[in-house]
């Protein structure tokens, strides 16, 4: 299998903004998530605080929140993957390369 390490740089460089974003959004929304349920903490008419934190968790608004976090967290991972790959494919290219200088060297 032969390997260009200027594709795989170029994917690197083609997806690192759509990494930061797709963390940003991670970050975010694990973030926004506190907020969220203490805004419905808030709003609950529970009397006890057990009563009132289970409202918040219920609340449909914080379960979608927590369906946007799944979605943000494997958009991030897909992409960090992908990316530690390219890395891989570059680190493979070096050490073939090393190889062929190796048995360069021998064969002389």
């Amino acid at each position: 299998m032969q390997v260009d390490p200027h594709e795989a740089i170029d994917f690197i460089y083609r997806n690192s903004t759509a990494y930061a974003k797709a963390k940003a959004e991670v970050t975010y929304l694990e973030e926004f998530r506190k907020s969220k349920k203490a805004i419905l903490y808030a709003q609950s008419m529970g009397k006890t605080v057990t009563d009132r934190e289970n409202q918040a968790y219920a609340h449909p608004e914080y379960q979608a929140l927590l369906k946007g976090l799944q979605a943000a967290v494997e958009a991030a991972e897909e992409l960090r993957w992908k990316l530690i790959a390219a890395q891989a494919r570059i680190d493979v290219y070096r050490t073939q390369e090393a190889s062929n200088r190796a048995m360069d060297r021998n064969t002389q």
